[in-house]
């Protein structure tokens, strides 16, 4: 079977494009749920359980190595976050010591969840996206962040260390601050707030990738700016994939009728809720852009064929008549009058340079040249 030719070949995402977009199944079909797979790539770096406890007196903070329920107190609010889900034994053991139901541990080794809110007896679960730029590669990387909210304290479960909630931890640090003085319910906000807030970082790198390309379609356009704009078509999906789904779990959490979630909390979530919708809106926004500057670009390559072929119609429109004329006397006739004609040859030339700048004149006055 032959080939397709390259202008027909249907554009297909790299490999690394689609792991990114594509979550994989790892888990055995018939496998009884509340079996704790891992489904991220693989890691070799320990897990680690770091802690806050604060109240509106004090804080604590340092590495968890025993059972953390022991930190649990009425006056104050803990904070458990977790590095790296690989550790599969270190995720069951606490989901063990906070009464974690089985499904929540599912879906926080489980990465690649779409984001939402559902609560599991007594327990509020969130899964989000967190996004961030990689400045060295030009790339959006997506990392699955998992928060339990419970009575008195806060699990956050990460891929990974490193994250977008120091400001947080500062707000924990500052005496007098308002996160101090309130409940777990206002650390799980301001955790979700943190990763949503972020969003707004990543898409400002990608406008700001988004206005150099545009200006180089105009400009200078090349393959290499056409491969710019399918990666950040790419970038643009993984985007998509994170955020939207963001809008629905804030509107959870507000509509949520759990003790856990006070009323004074859902007048901030609402705030998130402005912020996500807003953020929708940008990406959208850039993501038809993105798919306006590859129209750009066809259009601008496609101009610029347009404009090589017209000049070189109208050099062959200068030149066939010259060739019919050249053609004419070259033939070898011996009865042929002009051929012994003393002024032949310059009459001759005369009459091409006189068609030829009639034609040239006739092209400029219709505006081709």
């Amino acid at each position: 079977m032959s080939e397709r030719p390259d202008h027909q070949r249907v554009p297909r995402l790299p490999r690394a494009a689609i792991h990114r977009l594509v979550r994989k199944v790892r888990k055995r079909p018939g496998t009884p749920p509340g079996t704790l797979i891992y489904t991220g790539p693989p890691r070799v770096e320990p897990a680690t359980v770091h802690f806050m406890r604060y109240s509106k007196d004090r804080v604590e903070e340092g590495r968890m190595e025993g059972d953390t329920t022991d930190l649990l107190s009425p006056d104050s609010v803990l904070w458990v976050n977790v590095d790296g889900l690989h550790d599969v034994g270190l995720i069951q053991r606490l989901g063990g010591e906070f009464s974690l139901h089985p499904l929540i541990l599912e879906d926080v080794v489980s990465v690649g969840q779409r984001a939402k809110s559902e609560e599991h007896e007594e327990r509020l679960f969130v899964v989000i996206q967190m996004l961030t730029t990689d400045f060295d590669h030009g790339k959006v990387t997506s990392e699955q962040v998992a928060l339990v909210l419970g009575e008195g304290f806060v699990l956050s479960f990460q891929e990974r260390a490193g994250d977008v909630f120091e400001p947080v931890r500062d707000r924990i640090r500052s005496e007098g601050s308002r996160i101090r003085a309130r409940d777990a319910d206002y650390l799980a906000y301001a955790l979700v707030d943190a990763v949503v807030d972020h969003y707004f970082s990543v898409l400002e790198e990608l406008g700001g990738q988004v206005e150099r390309l545009d200006l180089e379609v105009m400009e200078d356009p090349s393959q290499a700016t056409m491969r710019a704009i399918h990666e950040l078509k790419q970038e643009m999906l993984v985007i998509r994939r994170a955020v939207w789904p963001v809008r629905e779990l804030v509107n959870g959490m507000i509509r949520s009728e759990s003790a856990l979630i006070r009323d004074s909390t859902k007048t901030f979530l609402r705030d998130v809720y402005d912020h996500a919708v807003q953020i929708i809106d940008t990406a959208e926004t850039l993501r038809d852009v993105v798919s306006g500057l590859m129209d750009l670009y066809l259009s601008s390559v496609s101009n610029r064929m347009n404009e090589v072929m017209k000049v070189l119609t109208i050099m062959a429109s200068i030149f066939i008549p010259l060739s019919f004329l050249a053609g004419v006397y070259g033939m070898n006739f011996d009865f042929m009058p002009e051929l012994h004609f003393r002024w032949g040859y310059p009459l001759l030339v005369a009459v091409m340079a006189g068609t030829a700048g009639s034609l040239l004149a006739l092209f400029r006055r219709r505006g081709w040249l």
